[in-house]
């Protein structure tokens, strides 16, 4: 795992939302829509250490979730249309937010990860 050095200059945050590398800031992150690279092509940085997991998923269903139903709740409330107009609100509003934020959000976590050093945890048993 190559995790030298880890305090650069590039914010993790700058890094995440233009799916950089997180060292250089000039690497491409991913090499297909989702798929991380296996290297920064510009600094050689191994992205090896990447665990986002479904961390992006949970923010991005909780953020996307909360906003679409509470709107489509208020348009009910208010108007009251028809089940088909519904369905065109907020299907795109769904698929804008949630395909649209998970890419930044997950190069954002993946950044995090580097600039903080995340590792897997590990149990102390005081063994010396």
């Amino acid at each position: 795992m190559d995790l030298q050095p880890f305090h650069t200059g590039v914010s993790p945050y700058t890094a995440g939302l233009t799916c950089s590398c997180p060292r250089c800031g000039r690497g491409r992150l991913f090499s297909g829509f989702l798929t991380v690279a296996p290297s920064c092509t510009n600094c050689g940085l191994d992205y090896g250490f990447d665990d986002s997991g479904d961390g992006p998923v949970v923010f991005i269903i909780l953020a996307a979730g909360s906003l679409v139903v509470g709107l489509a709740l208020w348009v009910e409330l208010t108007w009251a249309p028809p089940f088909w107009v519904h369905a065109l609100l907020w299907t795109p509003l769904v698929l804008l937010s949630t395909l649209g934020l998970l890419r930044p959000l997950k190069a954002t976590m993946i950044a995090l990860q580097y600039a903080k050093r995340a590792q897997e945890g590990r149990l102390d048993r005081g063994d010396a």
